[in-house]
């Protein structure tokens, strides 16, 4: 066995600290413990807070004493932090701004925000690897797996409130670029259309549009076209999963290479761009910084592959003007 935290801890939860769950607390200061094992030990009573035990989704509060007792892991059980850390090294390179508040990157398509899923690790365990020191790094939203763009990182848990405040209020203003299917009209400036959320069989979730579903609300306005396809920003009022995506569909546009909601022919008749992935990009997020208050407005540039594809039909696509 190898032993960690040999001895049992009492920690006094700050106000900065306040308001957490205790199971994201714990796997922020037991940066190398399998999840596993922290909910083992949370659910056995061994973690205390009060002296009480707690479950997994108690938020702590100020002037709380949490225990945490001695963990012990077995040598098949240590994360591979050095096998991973190559990987997300460059997660360093994709850092568009960062202050005492925020982490913000580029997040590269193909890296999943966090694990699960099959997924042993994604962006915030990689951020974690990379810096053991932080006591606070936490997702302030998601974007697919498949999607690159802007991704929020909050360092504070203060600044994580004031931002999940903005996204309930939508006062955070986000903005994706898609390449779609075809002509986009001009005059289709919004689409409305409810969404429902269904988990098939092998666990993944397919979203349709549905009476039943949320309301969901997505804008949209044209960028750029090639006689093939249109080049469209998408302004999500609200935040559903893989809502551009369908409502791209719904609208009679799917987006280019979209292995879920996508036309196969459609992609077909790409093949010359060279892409092999979802064109789909958060490209800017605008919004309140949670320390100064100011307007604060993130953009991330296209990858290389987005910018070939798009390279290929300007040359070889172009869409005549009238």
């Amino acid at each position: 066995m190898i032993k960690n935290n040999l001895s049992v801890r009492f920690i006094t939860i700050s106000v900065e600290e306040a308001g957490q769950r205790i199971d994201n607390f714990l796997i922020m200061r037991l940066k190398n413990v399998p999840k596993s094992m922290i909910y083992r030990i949370v659910r056995k009573g061994e973690v205390r807070v009060n002296k009480k035990r707690v479950k997994p989704e108690y938020k702590l509060q100020n002037h709380d004493e949490l225990r945490i007792p001695p963990v012990q892991i077995a040598d098949n059980e240590q994360p591979l932090i050095s096998a991973r850390l190559e990987k997300v090294a460059a997660l360093n390179d994709a850092v568009l701004y960062e202050d005492d508040y925020l982490l913000i990157l580029n997040k590269p398509a193909g890296t999943a925000v966090h694990g699960g899923s099959g997924l042993s690790f994604g962006v915030i365990e990689g951020l974690r690897a990379l810096r053991p020191n932080a006591l606070f790094l936490e997702l302030v939203h998601r974007l697919d797996r498949d999607t690159s763009g802007v991704l929020l990182i909050a360092k504070k848990h203060s600044a994580l409130r004031s931002l999940h405040t903005q996204l309930r209020t939508k006062g955070i203003q986000k903005d994706y670029l898609a390449l779609v299917r075809s002509k986009w009209k001009s005059n289709i400036k919004t689409v409305s259309a409810p969404l429902l959320k269904n988990i098939i069989t092998s666990g993944e979730r397919i979203v349709r549009v549905h009476k039943d579903g949320k309301p969901s609300e997505t804008h949209f306005k044209v960028e750029e076209r090639f006689t093939l396809a249109t080049l469209v920003r998408a302004s999500p009022v609200t935040g559903r999963t893989h809502q551009i995506r369908v409502h791209a569909q719904y609208a009679g546009h799917p987006i280019a290479f979209d292995d879920r909601y996508g036309d196969i022919n459609f992609d077909q008749r790409l093949k010359g761009c060279g892409l092999h992935r979802l064109f789909l990009h958060a490209v800017a997020l605008c919004f309140n910084h949670p320390g100064s208050g100011e307007t604060l407005r993130i953009e991330a540039p296209l990858d290389v592959s987005l910018r070939q594809c798009l390279l290929y039909l300007r040359a070889y696509h172009k869409y005549p003007h009238a």
